[in-house]
């Protein structure tokens, strides 16, 4: 079944995509590929469909799509399932035809790709699920794979999740080191966090982590956008919530965000959802998402 709404764009210009896809096919291509040349005449024709083995969500199509194109583009490549597509085992996300020796040696480096984002997708998928109907938004971090962050950051929208900051600059996030170094100078979490608004530019947010409710109230008190509930146990969460925004009130300040942050899993975020944060981030969506089932079941036409 397909998503209602249309998946949204990849979010990588051409070039950089390339230069990830480059990189992959350096690393299993760059040196050739000993079997396929040793074996398959270059004449002989292929075609293949791209099946999928397991339950999930998909994502990627296009970047598969593109590295078969990059390795030749005689590889033609009929995509049949969207990214954001509900596939089950059997369904044919694409059929490829072209020469068999090319769709081979593109075959593995599509397939990572493509199994790694759909994996992510999927995963995505079933912790919002979890939350269901509650207002919370389940967010990534930066927990990415090295270089393909992106296309995992992208992988996370597919799924029906948000992205956090997508790099150091995207916003201020004062966290328990920077706090620990700030406190040898004789500065609080209160200097830390003027000091950051005071430094940043006026569009970017400065969120605070925290972890007791001491903390929390300070972090409101020094104007605080958001404010980080890291590896909290949920009722010391839920408090956490009710002391930010009655001391929100008190003041006449805006309410800060609340984000909950660490060990949450798809057993817990119903529950982290349901004391009041707006937003749930969890690394395992990209570091520990399993990559989902497909594989290229290919015929010839040799002579």
């Amino acid at each position: 079944m397909l998503r209602e709404e249309p998946p949204p764009k990849l979010p990588i210009l051409e070039a950089s995509l390339l230069r990830v896809i480059d990189a992959a096919l350096e690393e299993d291509l760059g040196m050739g590929d000993v079997t396929t040349d040793s074996l398959i005449d270059p004449g002989w024709r292929a075609e293949g469909a791209l099946v999928v083995k397991a339950p999930g969500v998909l994502a990627g199509m296009p970047v598969a799509a593109t590295v078969f194109h990059r390795v030749d583009p005689a590889i033609a490549v009929t995509i049949l399932l969207s990214d954001g597509a509900t596939v089950a085992p059997g369904d044919v996300a694409a059929r490829v035809a072209g020469p068999a020796a090319s769709i081979l040696k593109a075959e593995r480096v599509a397939l990572n790709l493509l199994q790694r984002l759909s994996g992510t997708a999927s995963e995505t998928a079933r912790y919002v699920e979890a939350v269901g109907e509650l207002p919370a938004r389940v967010l990534d971090t930066r927990k990415t794979t090295p270089g393909l962050r992106a296309l995992e950051k992208y992988a996370v929208r597919v799924g029906g999740g948000h992205n956090h900051r997508h790099n150091l600059a995207d916003g201020v996030l004062i966290k328990d080191n920077h706090l620990e170094a700030l406190a040898l100078a004789g500065r609080s979490l209160t200097d830390a966090v003027r000091q950051a608004k005071a430094w940043a530019p006026h569009t970017v947010q400065v969120e605070v982590e925290v972890t007791a409710l001491g903390q929390a109230e300070e972090a409101v008190l020094a104007g605080a956008d958001c404010i980080l509930l890291d590896n909290m146990p949920v009722e010391l969460m839920r408090q956490a919530v009710r002391l930010i925004t009655q001391r929100a009130a008190e003041r006449g300040l805006p309410r800060p965000l609340i984000e909950a942050s660490g060990g949450i899993t798809l057993a817990t975020v119903r529950a982290v959802a349901e004391t009041g944060v707006d937003l749930i981030s969890v690394g395992a969506l990209t570091h520990s998402a399993k990559a989902l089932d497909i594989s290229l079941e290919l015929s010839y036409r040799v002579g």
